[in-house]
């Protein structure tokens, strides 16, 4: 019997003597959410990878994940880097906790899940919609959601917790808000450089966070955000209607029709994926 973040498989023999780790870049907002595993390179020998909600490899934390025997991708953004001995992806999922949740229901007669399983997989459903905002939003999402409530996590500390922000980031928020530039054709830009992150004591992953922080403004369309590391320039891309991954793949990235992330090294790429940005917006009709 295998026992790992409250997911229990029946006790057959396929299952006798299993260890299942969980591994990644820890990331410290989410730290109530449960601890990640610590493992020597040796553990990988023999063990069974799978890669949940990573479109390509070169976004997966770990890179000790080629040393495992076989490798399972299992993902909900379009599949360009089909990686993998095995590749479960659905586009049409709102988030891997969705496709986890509907795995466990096909087979629930050899899976158990427990309380603490149950409340992992919804607060990643919520996260993935923007508590059930966003387009990728159905009707199959409100039911699995709808399963998962059924236990008895406290849905309203889970809440809490996943949109508690720190002073420090609300007030980068303010600068964004103040900064941010929106074209008439509905384009916008927004550039953090790392003397305003080291300014308002943010990291970029905390920057990172407020990307929809302007989704709300009258006339937005679709929008870049900029935010400087060590050694590139990250963005993250979202829109409203005109689709916006087949830039962010321009660019070193990918991701859905509406949210995707790249990576940009230089000023010169910095405003050519603003140009282009205007351009698409340009292009589409629909008014916002």
């Amino acid at each position: 019997m295998v026992r790992r973040w409250g997911l229990r498989l029946s006790s057959g023999p396929a299952f006798l003597g299993k260890k299942v780790y969980s591994v990644g870049e820890a990331e410290p907002s989410l730290a109530f959410l449960g601890q990640l595993d610590s493992l020597s390179d040796d553990v990988y020998q023999g063990a069974l990878v799978i890669v949940c909600d990573t479109a390509n490899t070169e976004r997966i934390d770990d890179e000790r994940y080629s040393l495992g025997d076989r490798l399972i991708k299992i993902d909900h953004h379009p599949n360009d880097d089909a990686y993998g001995d095995l590749i479960w992806v659905n586009t049409k999922a709102s988030s891997c906790s969705e496709m986890i949740t509907a795995f466990y229901e096909e087979f629930s007669d050899e899976l158990v899940l427990n309380e603490t399983a149950a409340r992992l997989l919804y607060g990643g459903i919520v996260g993935d919609t923007g508590r059930f905002l966003y387009p990728s939003t159905t009707e199959e999402t409100f039911r699995m959601a709808a399963k998962l409530v059924e236990f008895s996590f406290d849905r309203s500390e889970l809440y809490q917790k996943l949109y508690e922000v720190p002073l420090n980031t609300m007030r980068l928020s303010g600068y964004i808000f103040e900064h941010f530039e929106l074209e008439e054709n509905g384009a916008a830009t927004i550039y953090i450089s790392k003397e305003i992150l080291n300014k308002f004591g943010c990291t970029a992953k905390q920057a990172s966070n407020l990307v929809s922080s302007v989704e709300n403004a009258k006339g937005l369309k679709a929008w870049l955000m900029f935010i400087e590391e060590e050694d590139d320039i990250r963005v993250r891309l979202r829109s409203k209607g005109p689709v916006i991954n087949e830039l962010a793949k321009k660019y070193r990235g990918g991701g859905h029709p509406l949210a995707s992330g790249a990576t940009v090294y230089t000023q010169q790429e910095v405003q050519e994926m603003r140009d282009k940005l205007i351009q698409l917006c340009e292009n589409d009709k629909k008014d916002l």
